[in-house]
């Protein structure tokens, strides 16, 4: 059960580390997320960090799509790309997922890259 924990080493937290992969990193696009992948990072683990802009709406919507992405990150990171921070930007229209469109888009994307 260990190796589905989110660790809080594999969160990035820090604004400088957000904004290195916001411009060295190689940006993708699915219909409800923008994914930005750097691929080398310091402590060669796979790290998550996420953001939701008011624009997805209120607090409440917010924290549960945060939910929903923290909780496939867990369950899937094995399967992504190893030493390397992923970025998820929800665009407005990911309030309305559930669970299993938005396993099934990601899974989707990282298939294909």
């Amino acid at each position: 059960m260990v190796a589905f924990s989110l660790k809080k080493q594999e969160r990035i937290t820090k604004r400088s580390e957000f904004l290195t992969i916001y411009q060295q990193g190689i940006r993708y696009n699915t219909q409800n997320f923008s994914i930005i992948i750097f691929p080398g990072n310091k402590e060669a683990i796979r790290r998550l960090g996420i953001t939701v802009s008011k624009k997805v709406g209120g607090a409440v919507i917010r924290n549960r799509v945060k939910r929903l992405l923290r909780e496939f990150f867990r369950l899937h990171k094995e399967h992504l790309p190893e030493a390397s921070d992923i970025l998820f930007i929800a665009k407005p229209g990911s309030s309305y997922l559930k669970y299993s469109a938005l396993f099934k888009e990601l899974v989707d994307f990282f298939k294909r890259i």
